[in-house]
């Protein structure tokens, strides 16, 4: 398994994956936020859209969001931040989670950031339960809600 960044020819790909892996925190087909799921290239062009993939099989993808990018939503100046963590449905159990967010780690220490924080649903307990093997902390006051009725959590891993 590699991790390296996305090529335009695979964004539909890694949108369709992206929406695949969060359809049971949608609210259905119709859930405006498919739209930014299934928008791999607007994240390509304003942040990294980074891939794992094995045999040119496309595994998952994860959007590292370097500073000054618009797809950041509570990184300070010394952290880092990933958003849209997704593995393939037939991917899950292999690692994939594990290599993207190792991956947005060593390059956000290679930036110099002292700390990488996401944000996260409540109820995404699998995600959760990865990021606490790596050592991300709940951060309970940097919580919040990007629309109403959605309320995210955060989490941060400081180096």
């Amino acid at each position: 398994m590699r991790v390296r960044l996305a090529t335009p020819q695979e964004y539909a790909a890694i949108g369709d994956i992206t929406a695949a892996a969060y359809a049971d925190f949608t609210l259905g087909p119709d859930d405006p936020y498919l739209e930014k799921l299934r928008g791999a290239g607007a994240r390509a062009a304003q942040a990294e859209l980074w891939v794992a993939e094995d045999g040119g099989q496309l595994l998952g993808s994860v959007t590292r969001c370097p500073h000054g990018s618009p797809w950041r939503e509570i990184g300070t100046e010394d952290e880092g931040e990933f958003r849209m963590l997704a593995v393939a449905p037939t991917a899950q159990g292999r690692g994939v989670g594990v290599v993207l967010v190792q991956h947005c780690l060593d390059r956000s220490r290679e930036d110099g950031d002292r700390a990488m924080v996401l944000s996260s649903l409540p109820r995404m307990a699998a995600a959760h339960r990865l990021y606490e093997r790596f050592g991300f902390l709940r951060v309970p006051e940097r919580d919040w809600s990007p629309a109403p009725g959605v309320e995210l959590v955060a989490f941060r891993f400081a180096y």
